[in-house]
């Protein structure tokens, strides 16, 4: 048993592989957990979505992905303001229409120049925590530094928004610059996990160790903390799964991190489907009667 956990670890790779999935758990489950109060979960979707034209306009030109992969986060989230806020198309229509904008921009892009360049199209999609290079370590590291001293700086603002943007405002509160800030370290974590988990799940990390924590814990930092673990966890068992069966690296991580979803989801102690006192009597009938109720015809 030991040895499956040493032998990985003497390949540089697997070293950087390991700091990366760790700092990147950390600040998923982090952000996450904001997006999980504000049932913004489609907000997350949306900005990792948009970052692919970033990604294909910087590689075209010669420059780093990260910075493009950023820009076009940040650039999103403008239009998607801009939107909601200059016509009568509500938030989650106007997010829906900029992230299919901006992701079909992205595969157009990509497209083009995959005719004289070959381009890893699901390197982006759906990340390879395994192929990080000590650069990307780098960046990830001071990426996640900058959003976990800006969370430590604003999390009592924070907060007070996250729960009550009302009366945040009414407090005198710049609740459109949290809003705005708040959309940046999205993008900030977005751009983070790009060689981990890609684009397509990244979602999956921001929201799924959070709502693990949700069921466990009743305060938000406690949320945060709790879903770090849960994140990290996940990202370290997903990653030894993939070296050891030669499965791709973020579709593992994120089953691993659902997995401890539904352990919370079934037996945790306060709102688990099998522990919670009244969900043993009340919701396993229900269930039940639902299931048949499926097969009846009217």
């Amino acid at each position: 048993m030991l040895e499956i956990l040493i032998e990985p670890l003497q390949y540089s790779f697997m070293q950087r592989s390991l700091i990366t999935a760790v700092l990147v758990g950390i600040v998923c489950a982090s952000v996450g957990s904001y997006l999980m109060v504000q049932r913004l979960a489609l907000l997350g979707e949306a900005i990792s979505h948009s970052v692919l034209p970033g990604l294909a306009i910087a590689f075209i030109i010669g420059a780093d992905i990260f910075i493009g992969a950023f820009i076009a986060g940040v650039l999103s989230t403008m239009v998607i303001t801009w939107i909601r806020t200059r016509s009568q198309i509500k938030e989650d229509a106007a997010m829906g229409i900029v992230y299919s904008a901006f992701f079909a921009l992205g595969i157009t892009l990509i497209t083009i120049v995959q005719k004289d360049n070959k381009i890893d199209l699901n390197h982006f999609l759906f990340g390879n925590i395994l192929s990080v290079t000590g650069e990307d370590v780098i960046n990830t590291a001071v990426i996640a530094v900058i959003i976990l001293v800006i969370i430590v700086l604003l999390y009592k603002e924070l907060m007070f928004y996250t729960f009550d943007p009302i009366g945040a405002q009414a407090a005198g509160l710049p609740t459109n610059l949290l809003d705005f800030g708040l959309m940046i370290l999205i993008a900030l974590t977005i751009v983070a996990s790009l060689k981990s988990v890609g684009l397509v799940l990244v979602i999956a990390m921001l929201i799924t160790p959070g709502a693990t924590a949700y069921l466990l814990v009743t305060r938000l930092h406690q949320m945060m903390i709790l879903g770090s673990v849960v994140g990290v966890a996940a990202s370290i068992s997903g990653m030894y799964l993939s070296y050891w069966f030669n499965l791709p690296s973020g579709p593992a991580i994120v089953l691993v991190a659902f997995c401890f979803f539904m352990l919370a989801f079934l037996f945790s102690p306060s709102q688990g489907i099998f522990t919670h006192p009244s969900s043993k009597s009340s919701v396993q009938p229900q269930v039940f009667r639902e299931i048949k109720g499926l097969f009846r015809y009217k």
